[in-house]
């Protein structure tokens, strides 16, 4: 990359830390911060009106030392090239971290979904599908639903694929329907995992999740199964806040009722059984729990100091500054990154990719056991190297994961 962006740049700091604290060697240090391709294409696509607008679109696969690249796909009218490799880059680590055999990729395409129609989404994912299909397969580069992209996307992404190699291919996306080779529990994965760092947290800094207060920045996919799953382990969720608005009940919110709200409305905003919430409010409340799971860069130095929060889980990839992060270690805030609080997706995402290859499908029971151990095996890795170095939580992940691909790289040895 000829110059770095924001998001890419916070990544880099954050290797840095970690890759000192390594000693890591300079020649791996500098294949580990270059992206190993970034394509760009460009997606014609005739819309309803008859007009043909072209859309921009964007694959990196970041590292494949250990595998395949894996990541989602993203359609949102702010993407760029610098996200899209910083979230790559974040994969790459947070594959390693749960110790998948997979490297980290991501795609995005620069489009407003919500102003196009199903047919005009079907023609700019087959199109786009299309455009990159030479640098994707079951072997080289696994995509996934991200930001605005969910089963259907991946079911015509998997088809139009399918019909360039001439036969079924269902271990090219994960996140596909169930029906089409998806595995059980794939939906409720990210969330899950974040509430099983979330107990094992809460068991490792003393206190119990049930009765804490819980506030969750995002209602998405990740934060709703969150907020239902930890309620279920006897969490409070006192706020909730997304794209629209906000919810506070100090007794609790009904989750399963909010989410059936959510599903009429497509907003937590207006929600009865609640006190309305600004955006900004759900980092002020007195909740002991924090979970921001909406986009990049939303705790930052201007609000750090309104977290009275002990505990953040990082639903979403990247939320936290690296000024804000600096703030909360310095206040004792324990913060689990992203790249470990949120690798349930990705954990259960090569449990379909496992499935799809053998043909043998598991129970619902089955996946969330495995995934159980795969996360709680990662929190002790992390944990461990937290307590060996010294350091935070994030800063270990990054040795834990960096450690592994430099390891691996060294092993394979250089290529010319």
């Amino acid at each position: 990359m000829a110059a770095h962006g924001d998001v890419f740049s916070a990544m880099l700091q954050e290797f840095e830390g970690a890759a000192h604290i390594l000693n890591l060697d300079p020649g791996i240090w500098q294949m580990l911060t270059h992206p190993k391709r970034q394509i760009i294409v460009s997606c014609p696509v005739q819309m309803d009106n008859g007009e043909i607008k072209v859309f921009t679109g964007y694959r990196v696969q970041y590292n494949v030392t250990l595998g395949p690249a894996k990541g989602g796909i993203r359609y949102h009218p702010d993407v760029t090239l610098d996200e899209v490799t910083a979230l790559a880059a974040w994969m790459t680590w947070k594959c390693a971290v749960a110790q998948l055999p997979f490297g980290g990729g991501k795609g995005g395409v620069i489009c407003d979904p919500t102003k196009m129609s199903m047919r005009e989404l079907e023609a700019l994912t087959r199109r786009y599908t299309a455009e990159i299909i030479d640098a994707i397969g079951p072997d080289k580069d696994v995509p996934a639903p991200d930001v605005n992209t969910n089963e259907q996307i991946m079911a015509w992404f998997s088809d139009t694929y399918s019909m360039h190699v001439g036969h079924t291919s269902t271990s090219v996306v994960t996140g596909k329907p169930i029906e089409m080779g998806g595995s059980l529990g794939r939906r409720e994965a990210t969330g899950r995992g974040v509430m099983i760092v979330a107990r094992e947290s809460a068991k490792h800094l003393g206190f119990d999740l049930r009765g804490s207060r819980v506030a969750v920045q995002g209602f998405g996919n990740v934060g709703s199964i969150a907020a239902m799953l930890m309620a279920r382990q006897g969490a409070k969720i006192i706020a909730v806040t997304d794209w629209k608005g906000g919810v506070y009940n100090a007794n609790g919110l009904d989750v399963d009722k909010l989410i059936a709200y959510v599903q009429k409305t497509k907003t937590v905003g207006g929600y009865p059984d609640a006190e309305p919430l600004s955006q900004p409010g759900v980092f002020q409340t007195d909740a002991e729990i924090l979970i921001p799971a909406a986009l990049e860069k939303q705790i930052t130095e201007a609000n750090v100091n309104d977290i009275k929060a002990k505990l953040i889980i990082e639903g979403a990839n990247g939320p936290t500054t690296p000024g804000a992060h600096k703030s909360l270690h310095q206040r004792g805030v324990f913060v689990v990154p992203d790249i470990l609080a949120n690798a349930g997706g990705v954990t259960t995402s090569y449990f379909e990719w496992v499935q799809d290859r053998h043909g043998y499908f598991w129970t619902e029971k089955e996946v969330n056991e495995r995934l159980e151990a795969k996360m709680c095996e990662a929190f002790d890795a992390v944990l461990q190297t937290a307590q060996k170095y010294n350091v935070d939580m994030r800063a270990a992940a990054y040795i834990v994961a960096i450690n592994r691909v430099a390891t691996v790289t060294r092993l394979r040895g250089m290529y010319a």
